[in-house]
């Protein structure tokens, strides 16, 4: 288990200023600790997280004071800092956040100098009248309102101020974004403090809504007023602004409708009004003269869809639904909302605008749900399912659950189950197997053709409403209809989600419905018999699809199902054993049981050990003509949901027997898989023997023993060794001269990893070093495998040798490493390029060794003295350095000769047959 570092939380710390300091000095008692010396001693910390600890201090210090200390100057002073401090941290600062949750519980005798405080510092705050400074206040306060009593009782202080503010800050923010038009980079800042903004508006009607309408209707001439209607104007034109972002419109419509309600004299005339603005019929003399002053572009019914689309969000989202309070104008607004939105899903095109509404349809069926707690009859008839508008929603899921964005098909599945919702809540709970529209829904959902993808996430809704039986009554070959559509991969996860729905769900029926386990025949009847009949028979897709998609679910709802499939599928092995094309029944066998072991389901020891499979069946399975079975018996015995699962003798002996038989497989890919599944063995066998050293260094404690009755650490990590020396015999003698490239690529490769895996690492022990199998017969081995014509198998022969270099060159005498060198530099003359690729992973494992120097010495004159008496300079430098130079001096020395043999050549043809000669000579040389 690899312990991950913890990431440190960074906290910047806070400073005061001199005069802050002062203050506290001159408070501060030397002899005992107040409130002043807290603070003073906070403010001198440079680290954040230490600061936090002293802020957490405050309180408890605070609880101790006596009924007198509110006029306390100190005390005054105190606060006063407290309250500098947290205006002037940032919003992120997790300090804010603690000295907010701190203020939270201040005693009640200091809460009024406390808002005192905090009043002079926001006042302070809302002077700001730097635009780009802006952000800073807003998010003070919207802070301040966020479950802070302190800071919501400052702002109730200073309503109007903070008002006038918002209302000053939108503005000038609109004007300075006009003013930087074409500027991207500063019109996205100020376009997310405009949005910020609109936010802290919302915010503070939302929470002190009762100290607006207090206000607002008993003098429409206050400067309350006069803000609000500047707040509803901007909010209108923000709405009606396509150049602003589509981000900040929406709020801006969520905005308006609130802001309207707040203002509204009459409630309950409220949803008249915005059912006007939707459908268009606004008459001035059946509206307020204000509203119609600030939001007069809007009733004039001209606006683009857009802004359509954002107020019936607005009116969803700011709207009580589920109180009945807004009657039957209420209702007639929620459908008229419906109306608009399905108008808009055929004009609405354009991939943003076409999320936004999908969202919105599922905000509206969520409305819908609310407003059928209380509502009267005729909403209920007209939001039933065989009703207008549920029809047309329908249309509207038909149209777009193949929509190509993942966030409109997934707001289309949430609408279609909230319709089914929105039904069964409006027929009062009538018995939904008898009820005309789900009998007719799931008729028709049956009829689509199986390659339609939003028919699955449909039916699996249908089937928490009707029930997986209820649905299989009307055919009961649906199982298997779904099982045939996954040889195809795009609908396989469609199809196994859907299965997984239904069995689920019928397996729940079942055991609901019938007190004892006598229902399982059928429930296997209906979900596993067709499974297993198309493992056996079906194509390679189709099966590799099932196995990876739905196998595992079966599995996950019912383990016990394990045995059933190994009872049926035993008992028609030896008549089915499959061929190059079909699985057969031993195939599926083996799918099984890998699926079962892989997500624990499984103890194959436990089945071996029982008899349920015998040793025999994996090896047929082990050497099956269908590629994917032997890959799937292979990985019966290497995959495991514990990578510390001891590697049992059985085991051990069916991997020897697998690769007697498979390191000569001609599938690239088959061979891939093999040497990854025994990678994961390899690895297992790794970290389950540190567990053994462990439990046998810890023989006397009891909670490291559990496993010491089944599993002797010593005896078994004999056996791990035995078993690798033997799998290593067994891979060296595959590299025999004339071995095929397959037979070499599998075993080098499960050679590289076995050297990698089971390398020395710093306070480990290793059950097993591959350099101990190493003689100098193997390293010969090896050297010849770089001779191969095919680039892989010379790649993994030489790293193989470089992980081996060491051993390698400790067993080879100077005599024969001078011959290989030899080798290597006859090599690199010849005019076949493999053998001048062979020649260059020979030079290139050669320069490791230290006598290399010396060879080529013995090859050129003389090394430059300097370079050679460097001990900065590594070995391998310095050989690369000697190997290139002497290269050079052949090439320069070949290049020699054939000038000269060419020049006396030449001196005997005329002009003519010399520039033929020449040329003809030239292409002869070898080019390097």
């Amino acid at each position: 288990m690899v312990l991950k570092k913890k990431k440190e939380i960074k906290v910047d710390a806070f400073f005061l200023d001199g005069q802050q300091l002062e203050k506290l000095k001159m408070f501060r008692v030397s002899e005992e600790q107040n409130l002043a010396s807290l603070l003073l001693h906070c403010a001198q910390l440079s680290s954040g997280i230490q600061q936090i600890q002293c802020i957490k201090q405050i309180i408890p210090l605070m609880k101790k004071m006596d009924q007198n200390s509110a006029s306390d100057p100190m005390v005054k002073a105190c606060l006063d800092i407290l309250g500098e401090i947290y205006f002037t941290l940032s919003v992120k600062n997790p300090l804010k956040k603690v000295l907010q949750s701190s203020l939270n519980c201040l005693p009640e005798q200091f809460m009024t100098e406390a808002v005192q405080s905090f009043v002079r510092c926001l006042r302070e705050e809302l002077k700001t009248t730097d635009i780009y400074l802006y952000r800073k206040v807003l998010d003070n306060l919207a802070s301040c309102m966020e479950d802070f009593n302190l800071g919501k009782a400052s702002i109730k202080n200073l309503f109007k101020e903070v008002l006038q503010f918002l209302q000053k800050s939108l503005l000038d923010i609109q004007e300075e974004n006009r003013k930087n038009s074409g500027n991207r980079i500063v019109q996205t800042q100020l376009m997310h403090d405009l949005l910020a903004a609109i936010k802290v508006s919302m915010m503070l009607v939302q929470k002190l809504q009762e100290n607006i309408q207090g206000n607002l209707w008993k003098n429409p001439d206050s400067l309350i007023w006069q803000s609000m209607c500047s707040l509803l104007k901007s909010s209108t034109n923000f709405l009606m602004d396509e150049t602003l972002l589509q981000t900040v419109q929406t709020t801006s419509g969520l905005a308006f409708i609130l802001f309207t309600k707040a203002m509204y004299e009459t409630p309950e005339q409220l949803p008249s009004l915005v059912s006007a603005l939707l459908m268009g019929s606004v008459k001035d003399t059946e509206i307020p003269a204000w509203f119609v002053g600030n939001c007069g572009v809007l009733c004039s019914g001209k606006f683009p869809d857009s802004v359509l689309l954002f107020l019936c969000h607005g009116a969803l989202a700011m709207l009580e639904w589920n109180s009945g309070s807004m009657g039957e104008k209420g209702e007639k607004l929620l459908l008229d909302i419906a109306s608009v939105l399905l108008s808009l899903s055929t004009k609405l095109k354009e991939s943003s605008m076409a999320t936004s509404l999908s969202r919105i349809l599922a905000v509206w069926t969520n409305s819908a749900l609310n407003a059928l707690v209380s509502c009267s009859p005729d909403l209920k008839i007209n939001l039933n399912g065989n009703s207008d508008i549920p029809g047309k929603l329908l249309e509207y899921v038909y149209t777009h659950w193949e929509h190509p964005l993942d966030a409109v098909r997934h707001q289309t599945k949430l609408i279609f189950k909230n319709l089914l919702w929105i039904h069964q809540t409006a027929i009062n709970g009538s018995d939904e197997k008898s009820d005309l529209f789900f009998a007719g829904l799931t008729k028709s959902l049956l009829s689509l053709e199986w390659h339609v993808r939003g028919k699955y996430a449909s039916l699996g809704c249908l089937v928490e409403f009707m029930g997986t039986e209820n649905i299989l009554q009307l055919d009961r070959t649906i199982p298997i209809q779904i099982l045939d559509v996954m040889n195809d991969q795009s609908l396989a996860p469609y199809a196994s989600d859907l299965l997984e729905t239904m069995f689920v769900n019928h397996k729940v029926h079942f055991t609901s419905v019938f007190q004892e386990n006598n229902w399982i025949d059928q429930w296997h009847d209906t979900w596993i018999s067709p499974l297993l009949l198309i493992l056996c028979e079906g194509n390679n897709d189709q099966t590799t699809y099932i196995i990876d998609y739905y196998l595992p679910k079966l599995l996950k709802c019912s383990p016990d199902s394990l045995n059933y499939m190994m009872k049926i599928l035993q008992a028609s092995a030896d008549a089915n054993l499959g061929s190059r094309n079909r699985r057969g029944a031993l195939g599926a066998l083996m799918a099984c049981l890998r699926t079962a072991r892989a997500h624990g389901h499984l103890e194959l020891s436990n089945i071996m050990s029982s008899g349920l499979v015998s040793s025999d069946c994996i090896k047929q399975g082990l050497v099956h003509q269908h590629n994917q079975v032997c890959i799937d018996a292979l990985g019966l015995l290497c995959e495991t949901h514990r990578s510390t699962e001891i590697v049992s003798i059985e085991e051990m002996q069916l991997i020897q027997f697998f690769i007697t038989y498979n390191l000569n497989n001609q599938a690239p890919s088959v061979r891939q898989q093999i040497c990854s599944l025994l990678r994961k063995l390899f690895c297992r066998i790794q970290e389950s023997s540190q567990v053994l050293y462990k439990l046998e260094q810890n023989k006397n404690k009891q909670e490291l023993l559990e496993d010491s009755t089944k599993w002797d650490p010593v005896v078994t990590l004999q056996q791990y060794k035995v078993f690798m020396s033997s799998l290593c015999d067994r891979l060296f003698e595959a590299l025999f001269p004339g071995s095929s490239h397959a037979t070499r690529f599998s075993t080098l490769t499960i050679l590289g990893s076995i050297a990698e895996i089971f390398s020395v690492q710093k306070g480990q022990r290793q059950v097993f070093q591959l350099t101990q199998e190493i003689d100098s017969a193997r390293i010969q081995t090896l050297l010849q495998c770089l001779a191969s014509t095919f680039e892989e198998v010379k790649v993994l022969a030489f790293e193989l040798l470089i992980k081996l270099r060491d051993v390698a060159f400790n067993l080879q005498d100077s005599e024969n490493l001078e011959l290989l060198f030899q080798v290597a530099m006859d090599l690199s003359t010849s005019a076949k390029p493999y053998d001048c690729v062979t020649a260059s992973y020979l030079l290139n494992f050669l320069i490791h060794h230290e006598e290399l120097q010396r060879i080529c010495l013995g090859k050129w004159v003389q090394l430059n003295s300097q370079i050679d008496q460097d001990q900065s300079i590594s070995t391998v430098e310095k050989n690369t350095l000697a190997v290139i130079k002497l290269l050079l001096a052949n090439v320069e020395e070949e290049i020699f000769q054939a000038k000269k043999s060419l020049l006396q050549a030449a001196a005997s043809f005329p002009m003519y047959g010399r520039v033929h000669c020449i040329t003809g000579a030239l292409k002869q040389l070898p080019l390097r």
